[in-house]
């Protein structure tokens, strides 16, 4: 099976040969009758052959357009914390991917110790988790978690993220790219946000946004960077993020986008002597443990380095006898902060 850089490395078309080239032409077959599919059903709700179900209190989405990996969820604890400062009870609701024997997945634990005061739904049917916010927890506003393909419950502003390493999906729709749908879609939504904007130059994020102007013209656009505060241990102790300036880390992870999380390390100072992918969403053994422990000291690194998602699910404050840190990540906004703001405030009013 292949990891997600090795995936991305195929589709993107970085994997050269024959086999590579092979495997893309299979890839390409797939993608057929997944687009149509794709198309098919958002023609349903675009034409109203379906339609969403409404719900008394506003609805705020926030998605992607390509497969994880974009850095959703500090924007989501973003918003969240926007509307709780403003007295707006709100309550965030996912489809709970990968979720744990506690029916909890990890972005809904890291989210809950980011907004103590922020009630979390996760299920399936996420118009009945909707409705349960509104009756039992006399929510104000809902925040759709990874919603924009979610097109069953309505919404009042679709917010969607591009990551601006890789915004378009190789452009294709997976499994041929990593696009959830064709790049169309953009056109539902009302707040475009290019996210880790620092890592792409200014001639580059300009591109991304004439393309985005093609399908989403009326749409607000910001662009945001994941800036690294601070490190933090499942036990709740902090440090500096130059505790580890120029030692010797062994880092992993188990998200979407990789590359994100290893270029941020990089941008901290630390000094990667190994880095290891596992899937998105992750659920970490005993026997993960022990290996990951082995490599580490093979590295002879200083100190183990995961994402707050893995830290989670791991919930050790060591590995062995080296310290486990996760880097604790704050949405920064470059531009656009003050568009988003008026469109929450304008849908936050609006009822």
């Amino acid at each position: 099976m292949l990891s997600p850089s090795q995936f991305r490395d195929l589709v993107s078309g970085r994997r050269r040969g024959l086999p590579a080239l092979l495997a893309r032409g299979l890839l390409r077959l797939a993608e057929f009758p997944y687009t149509a599919e794709v198309r098919r059903r958002n023609r349903a709700f675009d034409g109203g052959r379906r339609t969403p179900a409404r719900v008394e209190v506003p609805v705020i989405s926030v998605g992607n357009l390509t497969l994880g990996g974009t850095g959703k969820t500090p924007l989501v604890a973003w918003i969240a914390r926007w509307l709780r400062d403003r007295d707006v009870r709100v309550t965030i609701i996912s489809r709970g991917w990968a979720a744990g024997p506690g029916g909890r997945n990890d972005e809904a634990i890291e989210l809950e110790q980011s907004l103590r005061d922020v009630p979390h739904l996760q299920n399936r049917d996420r118009v009945a988790a909707a409705r349960t916010a509104i009756d039992e927890l006399d929510c104000q506003t809902i925040l759709l978690d990874d919603g924009f393909q979610h097109r069953r419950l309505a919404r009042d502003l679709d917010i969607v993220l591009l990551d601006a390493l890789e915004p378009f999906g190789f452009g294709h729709v997976f499994p041929r790219g990593t696009l959830r749908e064709p790049v169309e879609g953009l056109a539902r939504a009302g707040v475009i946000v290019l996210s880790r904007a620092d890592l792409a130059d200014a001639a580059q994020r300009l591109r991304i946004r004439d393309e985005v102007n093609r399908h989403a013209p009326d749409a607000a656009w910001a662009e945001i960077v994941h800036a690294p505060r601070e490190l933090i241990t499942s036990g709740g102790r902090r440090a500096p993020l130059n505790q580890l300036t120029g030692k010797p880390v062994a880092a992993f992870c188990g998200i979407g986008n990789p590359a994100g999380f290893r270029h941020t390390l990089s941008a901290c100072g630390f000094r990667i002597a190994g880095f290891r992918e596992f899937a998105d969403h992750h659920a970490f053994t005993r026997d993960d443990v022990t290996e990951l422990t082995e490599w580490a000291d093979n590295l002879k690194a200083d100190a183990l380095v995961c994402t707050h998602k893995d830290l989670v699910k791991l919930d050790v404050d060591r590995l062995g006898d080296k310290p486990l840190w996760a880097l604790k990540i704050a949405v920064v906004f470059q531009i656009g902060q003050d568009l988003l703001e008026r469109r929450l405030a304008g849908v936050v009013g609006r009822r």
